[in-house]
Order: C-alpha cells, then sequence, then structure tokens
C-alpha cells in the first residue's frame, strides 16, 4: 500500500512536468504550423502518464483507508476530498486531456491542432491542480511534497 502510495504520489511530478511540457510545446508552434512526431509523442507521453496515475489511483481508491463511507463522511474534510472530490476533479481532468488528444489528431490545420493540445490540456492540468491532496491543505492530513 505504501508503495502503491508513493508511486502515486511521485508520478504526479512525472504527470505536471509532461502537460506544462506539453502545453508550451503547443504554444510554442502555434505560429510554426509544424506538427510532427515529436509532438504527437509529448501529447501521447502526457496523455499515457495520466492514464497511468488514474489506474494507480483506482487501486487505492478501492483498498485505502482514506476513503471511507461511514455515516457522516462528508463532513469530514479529509474523507470527502478522497472520497470524492479528489477523484471527481481527476477523472474529468483526464477525460478532458483525453479528448483533446483527439481533437488534435483529428484536426486538418496543423495550428488547429497545437490549438486543441494548449486549450483542452490547459484546462486539464488546472483541474489537476486544483484536485491534489498538497501539504499546505492542512485539513486532508496530508504532511509531504513526495
Amino acid at each position: 500500500m505504501s508503495f502503491l502510495i508513493h508511486t502515486h504520489s511521485g508520478l504526479r511530478w512525472v504527470a505536471l512536468i509532461l502537460l506544462i511540457v506539453a502545453i508550451s510545446n503547443a504554444v510554442g508552434k502555434l505560429k510554426s504550423g509544424s506538427y510532427v512526431k515529436k509532438d504527437k509523442m509529448i501529447n501521447l507521453f502526457a496523455m499515457i502518464v495520466l492514464h497511468i496515475q488514474l489506474v494507480i489511483g483506482l487501486i487505492l481508491y478501492f483498498i485505502s483507508n482514506r476513503v471511507t463511507f461511514e455515516s457522516g463522511w462528508m463532513k469530514v474534510p479529509a474523507t470527502r476530498f478522497f472520497g470524492m472530490e479528489h477523484l471527481a476533479g481527476m477523472l474529468i481532468a483526464i477525460i478532458l486531456v483525453t479528448i483533446g488528444r483527439r481533437k488534435a489528431e483529428n484536426a486538418t490545420l496543423e495550428n488547429k491542432k497545437h490549438k486543441a493540445i494548449v486549450v483542452w490540456y490547459t484546462i486539464g492540468l488546472i483541474l489537476i491542480l486544483a484536485s491534489i491532496p498538497w501539504p499546505f491543505r492542512e485539513n486532508l492530513g496530508i504532511s509531504a511534497w513526495f
């Protein structure tokens, strides 16, 4: 269980970095009009890492003692966050990133491909940042950045 939690927590940084790289790459190439294999791979790897995070997160969701549905669980910030808010926010973000990548692959113009990545991946990134149990959210009982 500890291994899964540390893997899920550490992989968050890889996912965030890849999302930022994909967004930055797309912003930088909006005007150039080229969409090459490197661009596709950056976008793909960002999406794959998010899907791996989802699988690990779902495993943790079903085996973790932080997720409980006992009476009054919605009134306790930590159980509400891990039982509903974290899952919903991350799931929506991953769906948005996946839609964005699909829209980019289906677009005919290169600048439209980059624009789709910028828009959808940025919205996904914002949702992810809002849904991460950061250590400064004291009511969640998290004390480490990793």
